[in-house]
């Protein structure tokens, strides 16, 4: 099976090996805009995506006849496109992709930018909170965008944040060429302050596009919400009931978590899933399941992941360890809450895949006589966290010390 990236400029665009593989495909599959742009002259069956594609993608290639096979893909078949989605749900074809330039590729060159230092983010298929991780002071964005519709969205959420004078570019149509029947491209620019908010200006050459790539110059106003990367966010970005893992606590916690992209993160006794948040935020790939039993709590969670920009976030509500029961193997879990549960501890260290880590914060007596047995019986480290803060003492200052967090760490060993 061959993957042919196309262009919105059409046949003419594609490369001569890309016009062979179609000239001599039996059967060429794609979405009714791809597969439009094909000439007569290709004779295939042509046989457009059914909606929705990726539970009928593996029957519909495998029974669909034809020993020679073509996929059309919008640019750059492994940029988020088709030819990762058939490698992973028809893993026994043997592929041969041929790229096209991405719409990124495109969008850098019609803005003078270096590829390298943009940040991509898709909101195809995706929420709008996916960009909020992403909006930073002078950071150069390019965010896929399904439709005309989105850019306002983004501009309401950049103003916001306070980055209402972040310069807007909508790009669309990238690579076509106009003629007498086609829309060449487009491209429009405004502040997100000066955004419409019914979506493109009036003065757009072509109106909404259905493909536009929307290039962001994010500029902080004066009194931008700016949400670090960093764990260890302000304890007024969660919205808590006060079951929330303190802004110098968590930093210590996420770093003794250490994650690492790819990897899965429990967090027993979400509360408002702090932990969980920021586990996420230091890495796209990474993934997090919060177990919560109360389900006001498990509610606030969720909104905020949404509000932070990891709305993948997973919650579950319910008891531990009887939650746990069926979740996928964990690289790190951290316990917040619950540790005096029967079973708990041990389950999660039977869980723990080989190499993980496990972190538990503490703060009554009995939970460290339950983290001094485990230190006895896994290893690892205990720590006390200790921090106090300096407030109003009449006229003067003075600190006033949070209650101390006990903090056991353990590395399970390898296979």
């Amino acid at each position: 099976m061959t993957v042919a990236g196309i262009g919105a400029e059409g046949w003419g665009g594609l490369a001569a090996a890309a016009q062979e593989a179609i000239r001599q495909a039996d059967v060429v599959f794609g979405g009714e805009r791809q597969l439009a742009l094909l000439p007569p002259e290709v004779t295939a069956r042509q046989v457009a995506w059914p909606t929705p594609l990726v539970r009928a993608l593996p029957m519909l290639l495998v029974k669909t006849p034809g020993a020679h096979k073509v996929v059309l893909a919008s640019g750059d078949p492994t940029f988020f496109g088709i030819a990762t989605t058939i490698a992973r749900v028809v893993p026994g074809f043997d592929l041969t992709v041929l790229p096209h330039p991405s719409s990124v590729s495109l969008a850098c060159a019609r803005m003078g930018w270096a590829q390298q230092e943009v940040e991509v983010v898709s909101l195809v298929g995706r929420p709008l909170a996916m960009l909020q991780p992403s909006v930073a002071p002078r950071r150069r964005l390019l965010v896929l965008v399904p439709n005309g519709e989105i850019p306002a969205q983004v501009a309401k959420l950049l103003r916001e944040r306070g980055f209402g004078p972040s310069e807007l570019t909508a790009l669309s149509n990238l690579g076509a060429i106009e003629g007498p029947d086609t829309a060449g491209e487009s491209r429009v620019s405004a502040s997100a302050d000066e955004w419409p908010a019914n979506g493109f200006p009036l003065h757009a050459p072509h109106g909404p596009q259905s493909l536009t790539v929307l290039a962001i110059t994010c500029t902080a106003g004066p009194t931008p919400t700016r949400l670090s990367r960093v764990p260890g966010l302000p304890d007024e970005a969660y919205e808590n009931d006060g079951q929330l893992t303190k802004r110098h606590v968590r930093a210590v916690t996420l770093s003794a978590l250490a994650p690492e992209p790819g990897e899965l993160l429990w967090d027993v006794g979400g509360g408002a899933g702090s932990i969980g948040i920021e586990w996420l935020r230091t890495h796209p790939s990474c993934t997090a399941i919060s177990v919560e039993r109360d389900p006001e709590r498990a509610r606030r969670i969720t909104r905020n992941a949404e509000l932070l920009g990891v709305p993948h976030l997973q919650v579950k509500t319910g008891e531990a360890p009887a939650e746990l029961a069926g979740l996928p193997t964990p690289d790190a879990i951290f316990v917040g809450g619950g540790l005096t549960a029967p079973g708990l501890l041990e389950h999660c260290w039977e869980a723990l895949a080989p190499g993980g880590r496990i972190v538990v914060n503490v703060t009554t007596l009995e939970s460290e006589m339950l983290l001094a047995q485990a230190k006895a019986s896994y290893g690892g480290t205990l720590a006390k966290i200790e921090i106090a803060r300096a407030t109003a003492i009449g006229r003067f200052t003075g600190w006033r010390p949070a209650m101390p967090v006990t903090q056991w760490t353990a590395w399970k060993a390898a296979e």
